[in-house]
């Protein structure tokens, strides 16, 4: 090889495309994956530390990322077990009587 083939080859390597991190999503914004690909659909790009967390609980909002929070509400509800109350007031707990048993639960949403 000649040293005229060598930059020749040298020069003719094709440049190297930067890396771009994306987040897919459908068009209510909602997160469909993550990728590195240039794949068709929407798409934001993201950097790199969001791209290696991943997170699942993300929208698209006017093209930018929200991460939403879960929140937790605890809420008293008519059950078959749990604490037996007056049927008139949930404040007065019964043992003998007729009564409704009330019991906490936890919902959670975004």
């Amino acid at each position: 090889m000649t040293p005229d083939e060598f930059w020749h080859i040298l020069h003719a390597v094709p440049d190297v495309s930067a890396l771009t991190y994306r987040l897919y999503h459908d068009e209510a914004g909602q997160l469909l994956f993550y990728s590195m690909e240039r794949l068709p659909g929407n798409y934001i790009e993201i950097d790199a530390a969001t791209f290696g967390r991943s997170p699942s609980r993300v929208r698209v909002v006017n093209g930018q990322l929200i991460e939403t929070k879960w929140r937790t509400v605890n809420k008293l509800t008519p059950d078959a077990v749990g604490t037996r109350c007056h049927p008139k007031d949930i404040a007065v707990i019964v043992s003998t009587q007729s009564y409704i048993a009330w019991s906490k639960k936890i919902y959670e949403a975004n």
